[in-house]
């Protein structure tokens, strides 16, 4: 027991919440599958430490402190509903013990099972994402509204239904067997880059909520270590993150991948992905989030050779074309067909799209296209698209860009060559 203080006791309960929230909520809610009975529980356990510990000190193992006192809650709530006899049945079934003596010495750490259980396919697409931050983060319904710009009464409500759904349809709390794995996998990680994607798409957020998903990808690669994907979306999410300084200039402009100085990308952050990357490739399978990390690692060697490595990027769009349907992937192959062959050959990639109706009102199909456009010496439809670009986009930063490059459609410093519309 450390003698506590009020400023020492906050300090240990936020550093617990960041550390060990989710393996809590795991342990608490694994056999019973009600998420929303054990965050009340723990809650509670979290609202009496910081009570108590100022008096009575910090003890030597907080997160098994936490644990008893929201287990004693439940088992309070358990003998409220059901009654004495029942309960010791219940306790029994679910190999809760009644005292801290029932601790295991170290708690299972099942956030892998309930990543899964959040993203198991009864479990709407939308809400995975939110679930698993409001699970494994601990993060409220209002910051993850506002973070996937929902109203917030709408968040919790989708929230309260996909716990309910969890305990109601008895979802297990378990990793799949490896036949089903590559499948429920895929549901895992495709979250967690939502999550990511959300932060990124908003600068304001300042990179909290991509710094949650890498986070979370962290995780995911300790707790599966031999999982090429999920080391894969790790290198991809840093590779991406270490250029969040260079996605604005001193003036709080916007400034497209190709143009980015590259003394303001996160060296550390990039070695780090590039080696991750690398050991992805030691397992013999190639899948979507590898190749994507790929394409931001043939990016990056324009840190030692003043250019990408287009030709690697055009052929591992193709490659990824052959496994999505994005639109996104084939607009940035046909920029980087641009690149390696001719502007012309970019804009027939482009126009051979435009049937699609997904990109009738995507920002990015039509700054892509308003640049190959200006490639082609197609002054006036540029100048269309652009007009297209700047309208739809809901950043002002990426707007005011739009528009001093349609602005600009004469100056000679366009033959730079296009940028990628994302970045």
């Amino acid at each position: 027991m450390t003698l506590g203080s009020p400023s020492a006791a906050g300090a240990t309960v936020e550093a617990v919440a960041r550390r060990s929230y989710g393996r809590l909520i795991a342990f608490l809610s694994a056999r019973t599958r009600d998420v929303a009975g054990a965050e009340d529980a723990l809650s509670e356990a979290f609202a009496n430490a910081l009570a108590s510990w100022p008096i009575g000190g910090i003890p030597d193992n907080p997160e098994a402190w936490l644990l008893t006192a929201a287990r004693r809650k439940l088992i309070d709530g358990w003998r409220l509903r059901c009654g004495q006899e029942a309960l010791a049945q219940q306790l029994l079934w679910l190999g809760f013990g009644d005292g801290p003596e029932d601790l295991p010495p170290d708690i299972p750490d099942q956030r892998l099972a309930l990543m899964f259980a959040c993203t198991h396919p009864a479990i709407a697409t939308e809400v995975r994402a939110p679930l698993m931050l409001q699970t494994i983060l601990g993060f409220d319904a209002a910051a993850i509204a506002s973070a996937f710009l929902v109203a917030p009464s709408t968040m919790g409500q989708r929230l309260v239904r996909a716990k309910a759904r969890i305990r109601q349809a008895g979802i297990p709390f378990q990793v799949p067997a490896a036949e089903l794995l590559g499948e429920r996998l895929a549901a895992v990680l495709e979250a967690v880059y939502a999550t990511f994607s959300q932060g990124w798409d908003d600068p304001s957020d300042a990179g909290l909520l991509a710094d949650e998903a890498i986070w979370l990808g962290r995780l995911l690669a300790a707790l599966l270590p031999e999982e090429p994907e999920a080391l894969g979306l790790l290198a991809l999410m840093l590779h991406s993150h270490a250029r969040r300084k260079a996605r604005r200039d001193d003036e709080a402009r916007y400034v497209p991948l190709s143009e980015q100085d590259v003394t303001r990308w996160d060296a550390l952050m990039i070695d780090e992905a590039e080696s991750l990357l690398r050991r992805a490739g030691t397992f013999g399978t190639l899948a979507r989030f590898q190749l994507e990390a790929a394409i931001q690692s043939a990016h990056a060697v324009r840190r030692h050779c003043g250019r990408a490595d287009w030709p690697a990027i055009a052929q591992l769009y193709r490659a990824l074309s052959l496994l999505t349907d994005s639109p996104v992937v084939g607009i940035n192959h046909a920029i980087a067909l641009a690149h390696t062959e001719q502007p012309l050959a970019g804009l027939a990639a482009l126009d051979a799209l435009a049937g699609d109706p997904r990109l009738a009102d995507f920002q990015p199909f039509w700054a892509a296209r308003a640049e190959l456009l200006v490639q082609c010496s197609q002054a006036a439809a540029a100048d269309l698209a652009y007009e297209r670009a700047a309208g739809l986009t809901t950043e002002p930063a990426v707007r005011a860009f739009l528009q001093h490059r349609r602005s600009s459609l004469k100056m000679p410093a366009l033959s730079q060559g296009p940028h990628r519309g994302i970045d």
